[in-house]
């Protein structure tokens, strides 16, 4: 799919995918294996905002939201060298997606039956208050051909635990980048 960019760009491993998927609980854990710091770019969002992602779409709309968005993934990507963990929307920007051509990004998925079992119907997701399985299929519908075209790598969330989905990136990851002692992902051409 997409080449690869020198370690010193950025972060050894990113995960993207739709809410509810696991890429903060799998990033971490995917860290921690390999010795790495983990960052979520929801976390850098609700620090900057100083409250809660469904408040600042409330308060604030979801083009504010996205604005901060944007700019927690270019720093994120920038100078973040570990594992890095995008909102599920982040991808939607044609420039975050420019950002992440050609970098070490696995593509967390899940079908709707997964993604109610996971997030639920009545949790506080913005964009899902109103008729949560319709919206989660629309919101595929949009963005799954966006995480494909980012991702290096497609893994599969379903009906496995975080472990198993971070033992799956791990085994797609060279072991290391000699000069960086950082994992390489291996080519998927």
């Amino acid at each position: 799919m997409n080449g690869t960019q020198p370690r010193e760009q950025g972060p050894a491993v990113i995960l993207v995918g739709p809410m509810g998927v696991g890429k903060s609980t799998v990033g971490a854990l995917l860290a921690e294996r390999l010795g790495l710091p983990s960052r979520d770019t929801d976390e850098d969002v609700v620090a900057r905002a100083g409250k809660p992602i469904s408040e600042l779409f409330l308060d604030e709309g979801e083009d504010h939201f996205r604005a901060l968005e944007r700019e927690a993934v270019a720093e994120a990507l920038a100078d973040h060298k570990g594992v890095l963990a995008l909102g599920g929307g982040a991808i939607l920007d044609a420039g975050t997606r420019r950002l992440l051509a050609g970098r070490p990004v696995f593509y967390l998925e899940m079908g709707v039956a997964e993604a109610v079992k996971r997030v639920g119907l009545d949790a506080p997701r913005p964009l899902l208050m109103i008729n949560p399985r319709r919206q989660w299929r629309a919101l595929m519908d949009e963005r799954r051909p966006l995480y494909v075209e980012v991702a290096r790598a497609v893994v599969s969330a379903e009906e496995r635990t975080p472990a198993e989905v971070a033992d799956e990136i791990l085994g797609l990851l060279d072991t290391t980048d000699e000069s960086e002692g950082l994992p390489t992902p291996r080519s998927m051409e």
